[in-house]
């Protein structure tokens, strides 16, 4: 691998400030930073409703910048809870205004939902990332169930499980890129 880090963006699927999502994706950035540079993507909240008439030239300002940051990572991480068995609406949104690009398209992404169960929500997730054509496999793609045990306040994985887990999750991303 070159001396270059591999930048990725993550993007977490809550927009509850300080989420077990967001404090993940921390502890990737943190505990990974000589494999990755990691630019956390909060703003979530602040993207518009998808409206297909708005995306046939100039998309809003918002969508244009997060596009962007999309294409300028060399890889992608998702970091969502489930909301009512499916993906949090404001994370379907964003991706939604991705469907009419190629932004994802052969992007090498890892997939993470932590929830307290998870397992539809990560369905649709790989589903929908699939549709976009990400490129991710089994050991690029990760199910945390019960996260509010296995996180602490401060961010710290406190499941010895869990933190394994991750460190093969990062492993196995890492090793896409070589």
């Amino acid at each position: 691998m070159s001396s270059t880090k591999t930048k990725i963006l993550a993007i977490t699927g809550s927009t509850r400030k300080n989420s077990c999502n967001f404090k993940i994706l921390t502890y990737i950035s943190k505990h990974f930073q000589s494999e990755f540079e990691v630019e956390i993507f909060e703003d979530l909240a602040s993207l518009p409703h998808f409206n297909p008439d708005l995306d046939i030239e100039n998309p809003p300002k918002e969508i244009a910048s997060f596009r962007n940051k999309i294409k300028d990572a060399d890889g992608v991480i998702i970091c969502t809870p489930e909301y009512v068995f499916s993906l949090p609406g404001s994370l379907k949104n964003a991706l939604e205004w991705c469907v009419s690009t190629t932004i994802f398209s052969n992007k090498k992404a890892g997939l993470i939902t932590a929830s307290a169960s998870g397992e539809m929500g990560h369905e649709q997730l790989l589903l929908v990332m699939k549709t976009l054509e990400a490129n991710f496999d089994d050991k690029t793609q990760l199910l945390i169930q019960g996260i509010r045990g296995k996180v602490n306040a401060e961010g710290e994985i406190i499941d010895s499980g869990t933190a394994e887990a991750l460190q093969n999750f990062t492993k196995n991303l890492e090793n896409r890129f070589l």
